[in-house]
């Protein structure tokens, strides 16, 4: 068991972010959470809970007091833009004695990132998260309205990631030596095609769901409907019809840092068939 450390996460609401919290509440370390509206926020008892926004970073001082530890993410404010603060906010860490920092790959180079990977003085790891199993979530309307998943590329694969897994390594990282200056692509234990992501959440939720296979015209007028900007259905149409390699891919990054397994689809929709229309 590691010596108790006080990490501040940022992001601390976000899907990934609250996993991180969770995680090291679990490992008996000291939480600091930062959020824009504190009076918005709810964490488990025990976070601490701070107002800050990484736009402004000159006034994250007060909130990185005593910390040993630093997650971040690669976006910020409230439209969710690349944050160009980085250096600035590593400038400070370095200032309150932040030892290690993580920050949460954004698909692709920001500035953030790239002032974390320049930073001196801290031990970075960098976090690239493969598809999130929560993505399944989009699902779960249309799958208790109709009965129905409606997707194209049925056939592509992903070894998709559960989020506490992400945040289990993201924990392991900000509290344990060993780990600066790695990229940790984090996965799943299996690859999946879209059919055995829908027969894993019909047996979780014990019902019938039926899997329409659309085509790419399909695919594109229901996305446009959903209010899908073109940036956005470029990029799904790039990671469904020609999943990168890294995307299908097992790693084995959660056993070798964590020490255990990594978590299944079939644990992740269990613990979410209540809102497929399932019982429990």
């Amino acid at each position: 068991m590691t010596q108790t450390q006080r990490i501040l996460v940022t992001g601390a609401t976000g899907t990934v972010g609250r996993q991180v919290v969770a995680e090291l509440l679990d490992r008996g370390h000291e939480v600091r959470a930062l959020t824009r509206d504190a009076g918005k926020a709810s964490f488990p008892t025990g976070v601490e809970v701070v107002e800050g926004d990484l736009t402004e970073p000159d006034g994250l001082a007060p909130a990185l007091e005593g910390v040993t530890g630093l997650h971040l993410i690669t976006f910020g404010g409230a439209a969710f833009s690349p944050l160009e603060t980085g250096p600035r906010i590593l400038e400070l860490a370095r200032t309150a004695g932040v030892r290690r920092v993580t920050v949460l790959h954004g698909g692709g180079p920001t500035p953030l990132e790239d002032a974390v990977r320049a930073a001196d003085g801290v031990d970075w790891t960098v976090l690239m998260p493969v598809e999130f199993m929560a993505n399944a979530l989009e699902w779960a309307e249309g799958i208790v309205a109709s009965g129905e998943v409606r997707e194209p590329f049925v056939d592509r694969q992903s070894a998709m990631v559960h989020e506490g897994d992400i945040g289990a390594v993201a924990a392991v990282a900000l509290t344990e030596e060993g780990h600066g200056g790695q990229e940790y692509v984090i996965t799943g234990p299996v690859v999946l095609t879209v059919g055995d992501k829908v027969k894993t959440i019909a047996a979780a939720a014990g019902r019938e769901i039926t899997l329409v296979e659309l085509t790419e015209e399909e695919a594109l007028a229901q996305w446009r409907a959903a209010g899908l900007p073109e940036d956005v259905i470029d990029f799904l149409l790039m990671a469904y019809g020609n999943t990168p390699e890294v995307g299908r891919t097992v790693s084995g990054t959660v056993e070798k840092v964590t020490g255990r397994p990594a978590r299944t689809f079939a644990g992740w929709a269990a613990e979410h068939a209540r809102l497929f229309g399932g019982r429990s």
